[in-house]
C-alpha cells in the first residue's frame, strides 16, 4: 500500500519524536527509585559527613532514599570516574570537592573530563582555610609574619598534608604571592602536622576551621586570617585575608554535587531543588557551620553557578600546580 506523502511525513515525524517524548516522560517521573550518591573518600571523613547530611535531607524533597556509597582510592578518581561513566539519568550522583573535581585534573592523567563528562547540580558549601601559626612565631598579624619570613629566608616551615592537597597548594601560593622563601614539610595526615605545629617544630599551616579553631580558642595557636571574602560565622573575630593585608588570597575546599553527562535538564533541576531545600534546613545549616563550612549565597547554588565556579577554579589552580611541577603517576 502506498501512503500519501503528507501521511508519510506525519508518521516519520511522530517516530522521530518518540525518543524525545520518552525522555520527557522519564524526567517527569523522576525519581522512581533510590538515588546513589558516591563519595570518593572513606566513611567518617568530612566529605562523607556532608554527603550523609545532605542526602538524608534531600530524601524528603525527592520522595526516594539517597543511598551513600563510599568508593575510596585513586585520590578520589575511581569514584568520580564511575559517575562519569554512569547512565545520564540522575540516579548516580558524585559528591566531591575542590580536590576531587578541580586539582585532580592537573596532578593526574584522568580517563574522563571534569568539565564535560559531569553535569553540575549544586554548590553545597565553601570551606575556607585558616592561616595559623605556632605560638613561638614572633608575629602578631599577617604583615609581621611576611616580614619575619623575609628576614629569615628558607627558615620558616609550613606543614602540608598530601601532594597537591589544599595545605600544600596554599603554601606554594602564599610563597609566590608574598615573595617569601618557605620550606614545605610533608605529613601523612593532619594529626601529626598539628602535633608538630603545637610543639613549634614547624611554624605555619593552612588548616580547615573545624580542625584549627579548637586550638586557636584554647590559646595554643595564633590565627592570622581566614582565606575568604567574608569572616567565618563560627569565628567572627578572625579577619579575612583582605582585612589582614593579603588581599585576594582566597582558598576554599568547597563541596559540590554532580550528575552524569547527559542527565536531562528537568532531572538536574529536580536534584538542584532538593539540594537547595536541604541547604535551607536549619539543622543542616547548623551542622555545616560546626564543620567549618560556609553556606553559599542562594544565587550560587544553581547548576550554572557551580559549573562556572568549577571552571574558574580550574583556570586559577591548574597553572599554579603545573608551574610547581606537581604530578602523581
Amino acid at each position: 500500500m502506498k501512503l500519501p506523502r503528507r501521511r508519510f511525513l506525519q508518521l516519520a515525524a511522530g517516530a522521530a519524536a518518540l525518543p524525545v517524548a520518552s525522555r520527557v516522560a522519564r524526567a517527569q517521573a523522576f525519581p522512581s527509585r533510590p538515588i546513589t550518591m558516591i563519595v570518593p573518600y572513606p566513611a567518617g571523613g568530612p566529605t562523607d559527613t556532608i554527603a550523609r547530611l545532605i542526602g538524608e535531607s534531600m530524601r524528603a524533597s525527592l520522595g526516594q532514599p539517597v543511598v551513600i556509597e563510599n568508593v575510596a582510592g585513586g585520590g578520589g578518581n575511581i569514584a568520580v570516574g564511575r559517575v562519569a561513566r554512569a547512565a545520564g539519568d540522575g540516579y548516580t550522583l558524585s559528591i566531591g570537592h575542590w580536590g576531587s573535581h578541580v586539582v585532580n585534573g592537573a596532578i593526574y592523567t584522568l580517563p574522563y573530563d571534569l568539565l564535560t563528562d559531569l553535569e553540575p547540580v549544586a554548590l553545597i558549601s565553601d570551606g575556607p582555610q585558616l592561616i595559623v601559626a605556632a605560638k613561638s612565631v614572633p608575629a602578631k598579624d599577617i604583615k609581621e609574619l611576611i616580614a619575619w619570613l623575609k628576614a629569615n629566608p628558607g627558615k620558616g616551615m609550613v606543614g602540608a598534608t598530601g601532594v597537591g592537597g589544599a595545605s600544600h597548594l596554599a603554601g606554594i601560593l602564599f610563597a609566590n604571592t608574598t615573595g617569601t622563601d618557605i620550606q614545605t614539610v610533608p605529613y601523612r595526615g593532619a594529626a601529626p602536622r598539628m602535633q608538630d605545629l603545637l610543639s613549634g617544630r614547624i611554624h605555619l599551616a593552612f588548616d580547615q576551621a573545624a580542625s584549627a579553631l579548637p586550638q586557636v580558642r584554647g590559646g595554643n595557636l595564633q590565627a592570622y586570617a581566614v582565606t575568604s571574602k567574608t569572616r567565618l560565622a563560627v569565628a567572627p573575630d578572625i579577619p579575612t585575608v583582605d582585612e589582614a593585608g593579603l588581599p585576594g588570597f582566597y582558598i576554599s575546599v568547597w563541596h559540590g554535587l554532580w550528575s552524569s553527562k547527559g542527565t536531562p535538564k528537568e532531572v538536574v533541576r529536580k536534584l538542584n531543588a532538593a539540594a537547595v531545600d536541604a541547604l535551607a534546613d536549619a539543622n543542616v545549616r547548623a551542622r555545616l557551620a560546626e564543620l567549618g563550612q560556609e553556606l553559599p549565597a542562594r544565587e550560587r547554588q544553581t547548576p550554572e553557578a557551580l559549573g562556572a565556579y568549577q571552571k574558574a577554579e580550574i583556570d586559577k589552580w591548574w597553572p599554579i600546580i603545573k608551574a610547581a611541577g606537581i604530578k602523581v603517576d
